[in-house]
């Protein structure tokens, strides 16, 4: 198996209109997603697509109808023209902690048979239930380094009108992702998760989940909470223009 953990920090620190910042400390699953049936075979407290104190459902992601992930991958990359034979996928993600998961960034890491990068899908989620992936095709590099307009609206707080910068380390023993937000060439957000790697194992799961009980449940009330605060301190509400259920992009 190729799946992994990793432990680490979520950093958020806003810069306009006024500065705001926090920090949590988080862990997430790098699946490969040929190993579901060996993960929930395999290892204690981890269920595919049934509850566990650990679980992961393909219904929470991509087309998020409990289909296959790998094949709406496939397609995705097909439509796109980018080869899709013999490939691996790994998801970067925060598992569900008894059935309760919300995933503001999750990340396919798309592999040839030969272990080179090819692809990566941003999946982006607000708390309205929306979804929106942005697709890039990528070289094989450790750094991997994108960069689009904004199509999806995440927080009440941010116009549409903006720009996201992603840089990302290829997953090895240590993980990194950055986003920088520009309004008018101005940057008004900055956003990074960062984590060490262990070996996906059930001590190693148990491990991790004792350093962050209840993480899922944490992340959407700090969610809440830190919306709170940004409206106590005047920052101005944008109301959501349009409702989408599902969008995906292709990035160049």
């Amino acid at each position: 198996m190729t799946s992994s953990i990793y432990n680490g920090t979520v950093i958020h620190k806003r810069f306009k209109p006024k500065k705001h910042f926090f920090k949590y400390r988080v862990f997430s699953l790098l699946i490969d997603l040929y190993d579901l049936k060996d993960l929930n075979k395999n290892i204690s407290f981890f269920s595919y697509n049934t509850f566990n104190l650990i679980s992961f459902y393909d219904k929470d992601h991509g087309a998020r109808d409990g289909s296959s992930l790998v094949k709406w991958v496939k397609k995705n990359l097909r439509e796109n023209n980018i080869n899709s034979d013999d490939i691996r996928v790994k998801l970067l993600c925060y598992p569900r902690i008894f059935g309760y998961v919300f995933n503001p960034l999750s990340i396919f890491f798309v592999y040839d048979k030969k272990e080179n990068l090819v692809s990566i899908l941003y999946e982006v989620k607000n708390t309205f239930g929306e979804q929106h992936t942005y697709i890039f095709k990528t070289e094989n590099n450790d750094l991997l380094q994108h960069s689009c307009s904004k199509k999806f609206h995440v927080s009440p707080f941010m116009e549409m009108n903006c720009n996201y910068f992603f840089k990302s380390l290829k997953p090895a023993e240590k993980i990194l992702v950055v986003i920088d937000q520009y309004q008018l060439d101005e940057k008004i957000l900055f956003a990074s998760q960062d984590g060490n790697r262990v070996d996906f194992s059930s001590w190693e799961l148990l491990k991790s989940y004792i350093k962050h009980p209840l993480m899922t449940f944490k992340i959407i009330s700090a969610i809440h909470f830190e919306a709170f605060k940004l409206w106590a301190k005047g920052i101005r509400f944008i109301k959501k223009k349009f409702k989408i259920k599902n969008n995906i992009t292709f990035e160049n």
